[in-house]
């Protein structure tokens, strides 16, 4: 028989709205664990204790995680480093821990800019400095969520910033680049 070993997975639900959590674990019996519990830190917020559903896929939004009032609308779940720590009892000291940076906001206005570059009517320069510009931000935001899912949350939190303020530089500017840097750097 297998040991209790406890697991997560973050999964990505492609909605600002939700924030979806696998139970991967390996139970030798899932009738012996009990109180099968996650708590889970929101940036900004004090971390809050879910009742968690064993061997099945979780979901929750901003009114589980206690962001929002019974009446409230749902809010987006705000970008940024959580925590979270998967537990049951017993024993007591059987818990799991994941680091991740959610960027489903970031990546919905990225997604938007780079469905407006299709869109664009720019010179074959113009055009190939915005997927440059593009692709470095997207390497930027990648790189954050590396980082924190190696526990390196300042370097997340860094890259995620960066990626943000150049992606509100692209889009502030839309077509207005000259093309130069691709020309410089790239022919």
């Amino acid at each position: 028989m297998a040991d209790l070993s406890l697991d997560i997975l973050v999964i990505p639900t492609y909605n600002t709205l939700t924030l979806g959590v696998a139970d991967n674990s390996i139970y030798p019996d899932p009738n012996t664990t009990t109180s099968p519990s996650i708590e889970i830190c929101v940036p900004g917020f004090d971390g809050v204790d879910i009742v968690f559903t064993q061997n099945s896929f979780n979901v929750f939004n901003s009114y589980i995680l206690g962001l929002t009032g019974v009446d409230d609308d749902l809010l987006p779940l705000p970008d940024g480093v959580y925590t979270l720590t998967y537990s049951v009892d017993p024993p007591l000291d059987n818990f799991v821990t994941k680091t991740i940076i959610r960027v489903e906001q970031l990546q919905e206005r990225f997604d938007a800019a780079f469905m407006k570059l299709d869109m664009m009517q720019c010179d074959q320069a113009i055009k190939t400095q915005s997927k440059v510009e593009l692709n470095s931000i997207y390497f930027l935001i990648q790189g954050a969520i590396a980082a924190a899912n190696n526990c390196a949350v300042e370097t997340a939190q860094k890259l995620y910033n960066q990626a943000s303020k150049q992606l509100g530089y692209f889009i502030l500017n839309n077509c207005g680049c000259s093309g130069t840097n691709y020309i410089t750097n790239f022919q």
